[in-house]
């Protein structure tokens, strides 16, 4: 099958949007799909206000266009609600041209913690935007019910995986400071709600790899922290390593590959009882969920390292990418069920 993916977010970022992209590309090719990628790096574009990192693509609707033309696929896929994204939708529904979307992060929560824009607003818009999608993808069960009830009817199930040989224990004697070691990756972003871990007052040390707009600020106000700034896979699974707990303190992604990351290497999560942590975790010994981080982190660092791995070989790649092609052949108005 010739497959077009549109996607807003695409290298340099490195987030959970990205790596699921670029698995689920992966395990296509190996499938023998053709997949074609339509990102910022195609056009001209401008950083986000409030977040440079992310390139916003100017006026693209001709190229996008153009590229699906010359390239003709028998699948369209839109990941992201940008530019990139507007462009294939319009497109798509003047040419009749069926296609799906994927609901990857909580857009209404991050734009209300950044701008204050009330959440009914963003929800109608994204209902909007999502409405004459084939199926809605989205990573868990909670996320399914969560936007059921906002008015969403077109939904079906893309879980996520990790790769569990890149993500493996080993050697723990990386990182050198005090144990235990209080470890959390991600963005440096309000939406990531960093502040409640950094502030907690934990026996040991604590750092965060990763970067964002809040990173100086944090810097600033956390000089005891250790910010180790973004990191390559490889090199990044010796910081889960070395960890005693993985803090997940976000209260607004929709998976968190992060959470998955970390268990495949043995370390034990500490997190809140939220969207995200209780669809990967669930009742399993491989992390502590409790409104009181503090405790979680605590209660986390006794867990069994062999026990959390374990947890981790459940989840793969290979079964998400069926998910996406399931969903890539349904028929029209076939949405609503999770699958």
């Amino acid at each position: 099958m010739k497959i077009s993916l549109v996607t807003d977010a695409w290298r340099p970022q490195v987030n959970g949007v990205v790596n699921t992209l670029r698995h689920t590309i992966d395990g296509l090719s190996e499938l023998g799909h053709e997949v074609q990628t339509i990102t910022p790096e195609h056009f001209t574009t401008l950083p986000c206000p409030t977040y440079p990192d992310i390139r916003l693509s100017v006026f693209p609707y001709r190229g996008v266009v153009a590229r699906l033309a010359s390239f003709a696929p028998q699948a369209v896929h839109i990941a992201t609600e940008g530019p990139l994204g507007l462009a294939a939708r319009r497109h798509c529904l003047r040419r009749g041209l069926p296609f799906t979307t994927a609901y990857h992060t909580r857009f209404p929560e991050y734009v209300q913690a950044r701008i204050r824009l009330p959440l009914a607003l963003t929800y109608r818009w994204l209902r909007w935007f999502h409405d004459p999608a084939r199926v809605v993808m989205v990573p868990t069960a909670v996320v399914h019910q969560d936007l059921s009830a906002r008015g969403f009817t077109n939904l079906g199930m893309w879980s996520r995986g990790v790769d569990t040989k890149v993500f493996s224990p080993g050697p723990r004697d990386f990182l050198n400071t005090a144990r235990p070691i209080h470890l959390y990756v991600g963005r440096v972003a309000v939406e990531k709600n960093l502040e409640a871990f950094l502030a907690l007052d934990l026996p040991g040390s604590k750092w965060v790899v990763g970067e964002g707009p809040q990173l100086a600020a944090l810097r600033r106000q956390y000089p005891f922290v250790h910010f180790a700034g973004v990191q390559p896979p490889a090199r990044l699974a010796a910081y889960y390593r070395a960890a005693d707990v993985f803090v997940f303190p976000s209260r607004t992604d929709t998976f968190g590959l992060v959470l998955l990351e970390a268990i495949a290497c043995g370390t034990p999560v500490a997190a809140f009882p939220v969207t995200g942590p209780i669809d990967v975790l669930g009742d399993s010994r491989a992390g502590v969920l409790h409104e009181d981080l503090r405790q979680a982190c605590l209660a986390a660092a006794q867990l069994n390292r062999e026990g959390v791995r374990q947890h981790a070989l459940g989840f793969s790649w290979q079964a998400a990418t069926q998910q996406f092609l399931r969903h890539l052949a349904r028929p029209s108005g076939g949405g609503g069920e999770p699958v």
